[in-house]
Parts: C-alpha cells; sequence; structure tokens
C-alpha cells in the first residue's frame, strides 16, 4: 500500500488551501473530500471580505480555490467519505466509504455543517433571503426587516451585527428565556431597532422570489402569526464534523476539536485540526485559508523530523 506524507481531509477553505501549501512543501498528499467549497459554496451568496475580491459569489471563489488546487501537478484528489482514522505505530490509516490510505500526517479540515430548521421554505429560499451567515450576507439586507432564529449567543451576535444594515429584526426564540450570556442580552435590548420575540417556534418560510414572510407559532397561546419580514437568519447551531477522530483527539462540549494554536496539532502527533473543526472561535473564510497554510507547514516539519530520525 501507497504511504502517502499528508492525507488531507476536507474540500473547504481550510484544506484546500493545506492542500497548495503541502504540495508547495513537496510533500506526497492525498486530498479525499465529498464535495468542494464546504459552508463558503453553500452559505455565502455574495463574499465582500476576500481580500482582493471586493464582491464576489461563494460559488466563484470555490471554483477558483478549486482551479488553483488542481493546478498543483502532485496532489491526488479523491471523492469519498471518510469514516474513521486510526494511528499504528507512526502511520495513521484513514478508512473511507470505499478503501483505506496511510500517511505519516493527516489534516482533518471537515468544517461544520449549520444546523436547520427542517421547516418548509427553509432550503427553498436558501440564497434568496435565507442565511446562515450574517458576516457573508449582512448587507445585502440594508434597510430591510429580517428576523433572527436563535437566542444563544450566536443568534444575539448575529443581531447586533445586522444593526448595521436592517431596519427592523426579531429575534426569535424558542424558550421561554433566552440563552444568551447575560452581555449579549443587555446589549440587545439597548438597542431599539430589535425586537426580542420568546416562546416562538418557527413553522415556514414563505416568499415569492424571494422571502417576503416568515411563520411562527406562539408556544403560549398556540396561535400562528406572520411576520412581514425579507430575511431569515438561522442560528441555531453548527455541528463539527468531526467522529472519524474520536479517541485519537480532545473534544470540546460542541465537539470541536482541541488543538495548540501555533501549529494547529491536536494530542496526537502528526495529527492537525483546522477551520470550523477545531475551536477557534472566529469561523471566518479567511481565518480558515490561514490555519490551513500554518497546519500544512507544520505538517512539513512534522514529517521532515520523522524522517530525519530514521521512523519512516
Amino acid at each position: 500500500m501507497t504511504i502517502y506524507d499528508l492525507i488531507i481531509i476536507g474540500g473547504g477553505p481550510a484544506g484546500i488551501t493545506a492542500g497548495i501549501y503541502a504540495t508547495r512543501q513537496t510533500l506526497k498528499t492525498l486530498l479525499i473530500t465529498k464535495e468542494f467549497g464546504g459552508q463558503m459554496a453553500k452559505k455565502a451568496v455574495d463574499i465582500e471580505n476576500w481580500p482582493g475580491e471586493t464582491n464576489i459569489s461563494g460559488q466563484q471563489l470555490v471554483e477558483k480555490f478549486v482551479n488553483h488546487l488542481k493546478a498543483q501537478k502532485d496532489i491526488e484528489i479523491k471523492s469519498q467519505k471518510v469514516e474513521k482514522i486510526t494511528k499504528e505505530l507512526n502511520d495513521f490509516v484513514v478508512f473511507t466509504n470505499e478503501d483505506k490510505f496511510r500517511s505519516l500526517a493527516v489534516i482533518i479540515a471537515t468544517g461544520a455543517d449549520p444546523i436547520k430548521l427542517n421547516v418548509s421554505g427553509e432550503k427553498e429560499f436558501l440564497g434568496k433571503g435565507v442565511s446562515y451567515c450574517a458576516t457573508c450576507d449582512g448587507p445585502l439586507f440594508k434597510d430591510k426587516k429580517i428576523a433572527v432564529i436563535g437566542g444563544g449567543n450566536a443568534g444575539l451576535e448575529t443581531a447586533i451585527f445586522m444593526t448595521n444594515y436592517a431596519e427592523k429584526i426579531y429575534i426569535l426564540e424558542f424558550n421561554n428565556v433566552l440563552k444568551a450570556d447575560q452581555f449579549n442580552q443587555n446589549e440587545v435590548k439597548k438597542i431599539k431597532k430589535i425586537e426580542i420575540i420568546l416562546n416562538a417556534k418557527t413553522e415556514e418560510i414563505k416568499g415569492d422570489k424571494f422571502v417576503n414572510s416568515l411563520i411562527y407559532r406562539d408556544l403560549f397561546t398556540n396561535e400562528l402569526k406572520t411576520l412581514a419580514v425579507d430575511g431569515v437568519f438561522i442560528e441555531i447551531g453548527a455541528k463539527p464534523a468531526t467522529d472519524m477522530v474520536e479517541g485519537l483527539v480532545d473534544f470540546n462540549e460542541k465537539k470541536e476539536i482541541i488543538v495548540e494554536f501555533e501549529t494547529f496539532q491536536t494530542k496526537t502527533p502528526g495529527l492537525f485540526a483546522v477551520g470550523d473543526a477545531n475551536i477557534g472561535k472566529y469561523k471566518q473564510i479567511v481565518a480558515a485559508a490561514g490555519e490551513g497554510c500554518k497546519a500544512a507547514l507544520a505538517a512539513y516539519e512534522y514529517i521532515k523530523s520523522l524522517k530525519n530520525k530514521n521512523f519512516v
């Protein structure tokens, strides 16, 4: 069986950047991903904060990333689903739904997927008023009315951020109290254009070509109520795709991988985690790309050290 220097798992900005840097260091590299782009492709309609591009769609930026990656001569790419990773002496074994592969180091760049509401209209209006990323799409809702679903820190921080753009902001929380830190609650209550609605269960997102209303159930009265809104930001959490490294890493309470932030190495030597899969606070495209770069360079140093010690 071929032993790669490095296997990268994930095809978002972190994984792609890691792949580019790994091949520049002449590492024999395999990148495994089910699809390219990650949340950059799924969530970002217009991106206005990627250096060098004043405005570019998520799909266009993904295409540029992938073209750059595929221009590297020595990278191998496989479209498979990774199910499990183990370590045997100095080798990692990556099991997919089709095969297994060995390497000296692994970079986990599997990202995290936003938790869905699973209500009518959510999928249909994604990119047409439904968003999971205020920093990506916020400017599109200037002087408009929006609803933010979720009363945790992410929801309140999204609402506060959207005061830079939106005319009116509704925060809908399923429970009878907000779940966010008291600081965020205090900040929100100072802002007149934000209205908090508790005991609210979102039932449907409606519209024509774009979102124009949201229907929710008042759990106190059991009545269905309608809000006239132009956008819906869903902030009820995200689930990191990290199950495959169970036993090799330490997790926080969100199942994000704990890393050392200079190299992004986990507690297992040679195993790195970048982007939305790790405990980093700022989930941004540019931040993920930077982490992919650093992890690839750290992996290069780790692999070189193994080879210098004749462990491989």
